[in-house]
């Protein structure tokens, strides 16, 4: 991380942008957990309609690792938004 001063939140010019930062902080973990999760509901729709013989225990793996990846995501924003606050 780069030596920043903290950003000014009661200022809406500096609390947009930062917002937009913020954004940008694991993005593809937070998006790749969002498509895995989906994948895992998908599994489990086919399951129930067209592949009976798929185990359930594979949707629940499947859904379970994309809610792991979007939960490293907010732990990571939130480490970043601490730091980036202490001016690190």
């Amino acid at each position: 991380m780069d030596r920043r001063p903290p950003p000014n939140l009661n200022d809406p010019t500096e609390r947009i942008a930062y917002r937009q930062e913020l954004r940008r902080i694991a993005r593809g973990v937070r998006y790749g957990g969002v498509a895995i999760t989906l994948a895992g509901v998908a599994l489990a729709l086919l399951r129930a309609k067209l592949w009976p013989h798929v185990p359930s225990v594979a949707v629940i793996v499947v859904i379970a690792l994309g809610a792991l990846l979007m939960l490293t995501a907010i732990a990571l924003r939130t480490a970043y938004h601490a730091a980036r606050m202490r001016g690190d």
